[in-house]
């Protein structure tokens, strides 16, 4: 059964002046799927991201995302989607609470709605001790599984992540994944970034751009069987060998 698809891309492009960052791709992602995008530095990834997320207009294309046009209507998209990212995903001098009250009332939540959702989603986490805590007080491990949560605490139909697991270690990044499949199982579409090929492994598609293109499309199992090898990592190294762009 086909799924439901939340995200359509059809020749999307970015320019900047002479440079093409995102060259004319063009793909779909189901509801519910878990799709990871990925690509060397330099590829077009973070570009083509910040496209779907409303954030860049594209030069030429179209794409819907949540079924709204991203080029016509950015603040309905931006309503109807999560992000977190590794870099800045929640604010370290507002505490616990504080950080799930401002996120939801930005997202446009109601404040009668986050308070019972946020007892709930404290209980869920164990978190109920933690509710005034400062945020740069708390592990990272700990951050990311709050900052996931607080990206889908408005149950977002999709959910963007940029290398969401970046410098925690392997027992709380699998923990981190199980939040990820939760959040699939429930409907929610999720786009994620990694420089962590096992984590790509986990995903339901993968997409790996390449100098502005997507180069490869398709699920973990058969892309290690097109390219004849055991693992993700070993398609990505094969894909990028040839990159003409790099850090």
């Amino acid at each position: 059964m086909k799924r439901e698809t939340v995200i359509k891309v059809d020749n999307l492009t970015k320019r900047f002046g002479s440079f093409t960052a995102v060259d004319s791709i063009s793909f779909e992602v189901g509801r519910g799927e878990i799709f990871g995008f990925l690509g060397a530095n330099g590829a077009g990834k973070t570009t083509a991201m910040r496209i779907l997320c409303g954030l860049s207009i594209p030069t030429s294309g179209n794409a819907t995302v949540a079924g709204f046009d991203i080029a016509t209507q950015s603040e309905q998209v931006k309503r109807n989607i999560g992000y977190m990212s590794q870099k800045f995903s929640l604010y370290d001098d507002l505490n616990v609470w504080e950080n799930i009250r401002l996120f939801a009332g930005i997202y446009g939540m109601e404040a009668r709605d986050i308070a019972t959702k946020t007892d709930v989603l404290l209980q869920k986490l164990n978190f109920e001790s933690e509710r005034n805590t400062l945020i740069k007080a708390l592990p990272l491990g700990w951050k990311q599984k709050l900052a996931f949560s607080v990206a889908i605490f408005h149950n977002p139909k999709i959910v963007f992540l940029d290398e969401p697991t970046g410098g925690v270690d392997p027992a709380t990044r699998r923990q981190f994944w199980e939040m990820i499949y939760e959040a699939a199982e429930s409907g929610i579409t999720i786009f994620v970034t990694t420089h962590y090929m096992d984590e790509a492994e986990y995903c339901n598609r993968v997409s790996i751009m390449v100098d502005g293109h997507i180069a490869a499309l398709d699920s973990p199992n058969n892309l290690k069987q097109q390219f004849e090898v055991d693992t993700m990592n070993e398609v990505f190294q094969h894909l990028v060998s040839n990159a003409k762009r790099g850090e």
